[in-house]
């Protein structure tokens, strides 16, 4: 029944691509595979549901036409710029060298010329869409490694467009050669082609972006716009001379300066997913098995060559730009695969009479072979380097000096916090130890968030908290605390190890999704336990249950309420309401103040303000904003203050001769008199962990106490006591 039935036969090719799919993701493998799986299966060789080639065929050419569209309207030049020199060095001396060598492998092996020079080709692509999906998922796509090999893959994308063009006018003047002269032909291709690009530009400048801005009031229409738009250009071009996928490209190029091209990309991503499907279970289908087997050999060679030497290719060119031997070698993993454009390349080659099926057989065998492996080796990258990062030393430089340029670290006197991770919750940590006059050094993988804190003054180390080798970068030894805002297990498990190898002394504050996280994080030495997301929904069910229970309905009346928080360095912190002029301010009153889940109404003129508490406040629109204004008002602090609010344990000798031995605590009235509390008392070999106010001190004893660093100075001035 299926055969024959073309709606039965795409009904059966999506279901076994359906539970592919759910195998793939439980190997942690992209869809491609398992579409060229699908393929495998569902072509001749296998189950034979495939009949209707012309149908799946066309839906595999929109789908190729609309990821090229979507590769045109998402071309970031801007991302190529900014990442500098080292994305188009890296990016075109990949292509060199991979095509040079891998061209002579092939001739080595006994492949033709033209085979060959496909074949080298093909090795030079790596798939941007599986790299872009693999960085997002690991969080490393702002990463310095992450944005170089996303500049250097666009680079790499730029050159299969070429490399599409080039070979689309070599099939046309090849089958218009038979009939007249070569170089009319080729002066033909070229005026078109001057012809198509100064149209597509003429467009781009005046009728489009009108055009999309009067389309954009509807979703729908915008988006039909855009595909009848890729689809026209494609046939366009394919009548001029060209291929249809040049013309696709050059219809996303040409929509790519409007302001819709975010939302055309997201609303398409799904159909160009989709309609690639067929792309690849077309190529599946048409993999001749027969030949395989004789191409293992071959696949082994150039599969090793793209996993190993593409890596090393980009370290190396990496490491001679000046950049350290783990960025190169995380970037580097990105291109050890081939991609979706080397099998278009490779298709179209083999459409044209240029290459065998066996050579088109040996690229898609490498593409399976490649993507599968490296797609392990990036997940897990970290793990690698790891176990390279001695013999992969040759390739960093004495000084690496690109990387050591983002860094700001000079040598502190003291450190309060080493903050790993300046991303929202990093940074607005931050903003308010600053704030508090805390010296704090930021340390993150992305250049930009670095960049924007280091115009503020603050000391920012590059660097991933995983690497072992950031800490010898790091003052440990002088920072009283390490915390991290990184919302991931290994990350900071592998962080408490490499502090304790560390000897690592001071205190450690780590970040946690949920309670499990917290209790490991605090089983394994954390001090402190940061819940995000947890704190954020207590404040904000309790704030909207403080609004909920006593914040006045509206009245038609020229009167407003307000509630307000207050910030611990808020100046009114401390003061009675009397002292707070918010009457002067149009009769701005307090009605009400809650605070640790009571509610005080009215507050008398007496009633001190606490951190924390919500204050609603009472009075004429205009003169809330300025209450708010002076609620809000921050107490300047400077360093002598806060260094005096520090709290510290310190150890005191009693002296020998000592008065005081054989007093008890309540005698001495320590507390009273030193302004420190006595929690613990080492006497000998004993540890007394529990003392009372009777508990008696001895000469010889040490005494543990805590205190404000101001009091336990002029302690340590007796000291022995």
């Amino acid at each position: 029944m299926v055969q024959g039935n073309t709606f039965f036969e795409i009904a059966a090719i999506l279901g076994l691509a359906t539970v592919l799919g759910v195998v793939g993701q439980k190997l942690r493998q992209p869809l491609l595979i398992m579409f060229l799986a699908t393929g495998i299966l569902a072509g001749p060789s296998c189950l034979g549901i495939i009949a209707s080639y012309h149908e799946i065929e066309l839906l595999a050419h929109m789908g190729i036409a609309l990821l090229l569209f979507i590769v045109g309207l998402k071309l970031d030049l801007h991302l190529i710029r900014t990442t500098g020199p080292v994305a188009l060095a890296t990016g075109l001396g990949q292509i060199v060298f991979t095509s040079l060598i891998g061209y002579a492998i092939a001739l080595l092996l006994g492949m033709s010329p033209l085979n060959a020079a496909y074949l080298a080709v093909a090795l030079t692509f790596s798939s941007t869409i599986i790299i872009v999906k693999l960085l997002s998922d690991k969080k490393e796509i702002d990463s310095l490694h992450g944005q170089i090999a996303i500049g250097f893959l666009i680079v790499q994308d730029i050159a299969a467009i070429l490399a599409l063009v080039g070979l689309t006018t070599l099939g046309s003047s090849m089958a218009v050669a038979e009939g007249g002269s070569a170089v009319g032909v080729a002066l033909s291709i070229v005026l078109k082609g001057v012809g198509l690009l100064g149209l597509i530009a003429l467009l781009m400048r005046y009728p489009l972006p009108a055009l999309t801005r009067r389309l954009a009031h509807s979703q729908e229409m915008l988006i039909l716009f855009a595909i009848s738009w890729a689809v026209f250009l494609g046939a366009a071009s394919e009548w001029l001379g060209f291929s249809k996928e040049v013309g696709a490209f050059l219809a996303g190029v040409s929509l790519a300066s409007t302001g819709y091209r975010d939302a055309i990309g997201a609303r398409l991503t799904s159909l160009r997913d989709f309609l690639l499907l067929f792309f690849f279970i077309d190529l599946g289908a048409r993999l001749d098995w027969s030949t395989v087997g004789a191409q293992m050999e071959a696949s082994v060679i150039f599969s090793l060559f793209v996993l190993i030497g593409n890596p090393l290719i980009v370290l190396a060119i990496m490491g001679v730009m000046g950049y350290r031997r783990r960025t190169g070698f995380l970037a580097g993993l990105t291109v050890a695969q081939i991609s979706e454009f080397s099998l278009i390349v490779a298709a179209l080659g083999l459409g044209l009479g240029h290459i065998t099926q066996e050579t088109m057989g040996l690229i898609t065998l490498v593409g399976v072979v490649t993507i599968f492996v490296s797609t392990y080796m990036i997940l897990y990258s970290s793990q690698l380097y790891t176990l390279l990062s001695g013999p992969l030393k040759i390739f960093e430089r004495r000084n690496p000096y690109r990387e050591a340029a983002i860094d700001t670290l000079k040598e502190a006197p003291a450190v309060d916090v080493i903050l790993v991770g300046l991303g929202n919750y990093g940074s607005a940590l931050a903003e308010y130890l600053l704030r508090w006059r805390r010296a704090v050094i930021g340390v993150d993988f992305d250049p930009a968030s670095l960049g924007r804190w280091r115009t503020r003054g603050m000391a920012v180390l590059y660097g991933d908290m995983g690497d072992p080798e950031i800490h010898e970068h790091l003052p440990l030894a002088k920072a009283r605390w390490v915390v991290s805002t990184v919302r991931s297990v290994e990350l900071n498990m592998a962080l408490v190890q490499h502090l304790k190898s560390s000897g690592y002394s001071g205190k450690v504050a780590l970040t946690a999704a949920d309670q499990e996280e917290a209790e490991l994080f605090e089983k394994n030495g954390a001090h402190v336990v940061f819940r995000p997301f947890a704190d954020a929904a207590e404040q904000a069910a309790a704030a909207l249950t403080h609004a909920m229970d006593f914040l006045p309905d509206n009245v038609d009346w020229p009167i407003t309420f307000r509630e307000i928080r207050v910030l611990p360095e808020a100046q009114v912190v401390g003061q009675a309401i009397r002292d707070i002029p918010l009457r002067s301010l149009g009769g701005v009153s307090i009605l009400a103040v809650s605070r640790a889940g009571r509610v005080y109404y009215d507050p008398g003129p007496e009633f001190q303000i606490y951190p924390g508490d919500r204050l609603v406040i009472m009075g004429p629109p205009e003169g809330l904003k300025e209450a708010e204004s002076l609620l809000g008002q921050l107490e300047s602090r400077d360093d002598a203050s806060a260094s005096d609010d520090r709290f510290e344990i310190a150890e005191i000798r009693v002296g020998d001769e000592s008065g005081r031995a054989g007093q008890t605590l309540a005698e001495l009235r320590f507390r009273q008199t030193y302004g420190v509390t006595v929690i613990g008392i080492r006497r000998g070999d004993e540890r007394i962990m529990a003392v009372t106010p009777a508990e008696k001190i001895l000469a010889g004893d040490c005494l543990i106490v805590i205190g404000g660093s101001s009091r336990l100075h002029a302690l340590r001035q007796d000291e022995p006591l």
